[in-house]
């Protein structure tokens, strides 16, 4: 049994407001919503928290209508000096989910560290060491702890080559050796599928050869039960600091909540250097400032089934709510049943973003279209080795495949002297859009980059245009308890004026001071009928009337879910119809809402049957839209980026 005879307490950093939010609500909180928790906590003397990175970096700008920068800078000023503030980095990702070139990951870790990141956790989900060298040192140079991370996993099938006590401990032993400047490791598993053995052997393992003043933290989730068993054998084994949460944002696909660590380590002589008593209170306000928010179940409760398919806390919850957008929950365990597969014949790199964001994309491919049909394209990149080299040698037949589909050759050499330059692009952006060019707006614009994505659907552009959308998990209005805070928070608007080119969260601030209107204003409303919801977007003219024309409200205008959410997905990408009397309207081939990413026809267009007529996003992946019968293009309801239910037009063609 773990026992301490001379006492040692163990250190906490409270996740609640960086992991809690991404694995219960995929990030998609407002700052201001959770600044009054984060007041309380430091008033209980919490000195240690995570509030930055990962998707908390993303999810502000692409679902939020914030921007990320003030959003830290919010929470820094809540916790006041003398308080750690941790980010998560993705090591040659940085803090988006494809690789960046050195540049960028310089700019990240610098306005990282201007907008309040003491602490910079880096993990790589292939545990390559060139990679963990090469990203720690902008890190370093921006005067930030550097927090090097072995990213940790059950492997889903048996295998002795890769995932065990061993290994972890080389990845670790290789990066000290190289000489780079390490001030914390963590053994991190994002999925919370490593068993306690190996955690406790894995502990010892790298106490044994990490120097005295380097102190060793473990991160894991709740999301298979074992999170307190898994630190309980990590603690035995050497471990100094574990990561904790505080309901309603604690167990689950998050990290027990203080109270249950501190109740297992009773009469052990270890204790937390946090008080528990102060729980009830940070509950109590979180609560308060979550109550119009939804909270899904699945996001909130364990499930065993995840030590065979591998898939962290912070990832199940963006992917449910995208899943119920898209029309598609009822195929999820036909998914998680693919995953075993994707992972051993992917190289067995850890599930851990944006690897698991991969795996998941893959056996979402694999199950929509037949396996192997369609490679997701990071997937096909992991595997063709332009994200580092996988742990263990991929299946040759996949990676033909993916050299097939996505026309790449495999690549043996440095991900980061193969990254795309994303700045200049952003700088040119910025500048076509008479936007400031300061450092923040340029890593915005930057890191919502994606290769073959069109710029003006770039998040980064459209949150500094005022066009950021904005999709928030909130109760239905007539279930919330405040009716006063019930509005959804409109976007930011562009700036009225081209301003100086500094930083400073509170002169960015005022650059975007709402313009008066002098034209047609959009908006959303909400009605509900039963159990369906409608949500309806609505443009007004201003009382003058001096503007030109709004635009119709059209089909694509407008969602519509019921409490029936998960019509099954379609086996293929080809488009479903309707009959409109003297025309047939193609619609989304999903049973959700969709973006539109680009419409292939224009009117008068003569199209075959099986011909891509629009591409639309769902599941952060790009779906091709067919025609199931030969006509000529007689209306096109919809533009790009705009979102479409099912059974919504996005063609019409005529007969």
């Amino acid at each position: 049994m773990i026992h301490s005879a001379n006492g040692k307490q163990i250190r906490v950093m409270l996740t609640a407001f960086r992991d809690g939010l991404q694995s219960v609500f995929g990030g998609k909180v407002r700052v201001d919503d959770i600044v009054p928790a984060l007041r309380v906590a430091v008033e209980a003397g919490i000195r240690h928290f995570e509030f930055g990175g990962g998707a908390r970096y993303q999810a502000p700008y692409f679902y939020v209508g914030e921007d990320p920068f003030e959003a830290m800078d919010r929470l820094r000023d809540a916790a006041g000096p003398g308080v750690d503030l941790q980010i998560l980095t993705r090591s040659v990702s940085g803090v988006t989910l494809t690789t960046q070139a050195l540049p960028a990951l310089e700019l990240q870790a610098k306005l990282m560290h201007r907008h309040g990141t003491t602490i910079d956790r880096n993990f790589d989900f292939m545990n390559d060491v060139e990679n963990l060298v090469a990203t720690a040192k902008p890190i370093i140079d921006a005067g930030m702890h550097h927090q090097l991370c072995v990213a940790m996993m059950g492997l889903p099938y048996t295998s002795q080559k890769t995932h065990t006590p061993a290994y972890y401990v080389e990845v670790v032993k290789r990066v000290l050796d190289s000489g780079v400047q390490v001030d914390s490791v963590c053994m991190k598993d994002a999925s919370g599928t490593t068993d306690p053995r190996t955690c406790y052997e894995t502990a010892r393992g790298l106490k044994a050869i990490l120097p005295d003043d380097v102190l060793l933290w473990q991160h894991t989730h709740d999301t298979a039960s074992m999170a307190v068993a898994c630190y309980m054998a990590g603690i035995e084994g050497g471990v100094d600091g574990i990561d904790l949460s505080v309901r309603p944002l604690a167990s689950g696909t998050s990290q027990p909540d203080v109270r249950s660590m501190w109740h297992a380590l009773k009469n052990t002589g270890y204790t937390l250097d946090i008080d528990h008593t102060a729980m009830n209170d940070i509950e109590t306000a979180l609560n308060d400032g979550l109550a119009e928010y939804e909270f899904n179940p699945i996001t909130l409760a364990a499930d065993a089934r995840v030590v065979n398919f591998p898939m962290p806390g912070g990832a199940i919850g963006p992917n449910v709510h995208m899943m119920a957008k898209a029309g598609i929950l009822d195929r999820y365990g036909d998914v998680l049943s693919e995953f075993p597969l994707v992972v051993e014949s992917g190289g067995a790199w850890t599930s851990v973003t944006p690897g698991s964001q991969q795996y998941w994309l893959q056996a979402f491919n694999n199950v929509l279209h037949g396996r192997w049909k369609k490679i997701d394209a990071g997937y096909g990149r992991s595997v063709l080795g332009y994200f580092g080299r996988p742990p263990e040698t991929p299946d040759p037949d996949v990676v033909k495949a993916a050299s097939k589909q996505l026309e790449l050759e495999p690549f043996d050499g440095d991900p980061l002297a193969a990254a795309s330059d994303t700045l200049a692009p952003a700088r040119e952006a910025l500048a076509s859009h008479d936007l400031p060019t300061t450092d923040e707006n340029v890593f915005l614009v930057a890191s919502a980059s994606v290769p073959g994505k069109r710029m003006e659907l770039n998040e980064g552009l459209r949150l500094l245009l005022g066009k950021a959308r904005v999709n928030l998990p909130l109760k239905p209005k007539e279930a919330r308890t405040d009716e006063a805070a019930a509005e959804p928070l409109a976007p930011s608007p562009p700036p009225a004026t081209k301003p100086s080119t500094q930083g400073a969260a509170a002169t960015r601030s005022e650059e975007r001071s709402p313009p008066q209107a002098s034209g047609p204003v959009t908006t959303t409303a909400t009605v509900v009928e039963g159990n369906t919801k409608r949500v309806f977007r609505i443009t007004l003219e201003p009382v003058s009337g001096s503007s030109s024309a709004a635009k119709p409200a059209m089909a694509s205008d407008r969602e519509e879910s019921t409490d029936r959410q998960g019509a099954a997905g379609p086996a293929q990408e080809e488009a479903s119809t309707v009959d409109v009397g003297e025309g047939v309207a193609i619609t989304s081939p999903f049973g959700g809402t969709v973006e539109v990413l680009e419409i292939k026809v224009s009117e008068g267009d003569h199209v075959e049957q099986g011909q891509v007529v629009a591409t639309v996003e769902a599941m952060k992946a790009e779906h091709d839209v067919r025609s199931p019968e030969a006509g000529t293009v007689k209306q096109v309801h919809v533009s790009p980026g705009d979102e479409v239910a099912a059974r919504e037009p996005i063609i019409t063609l005529g007969r």
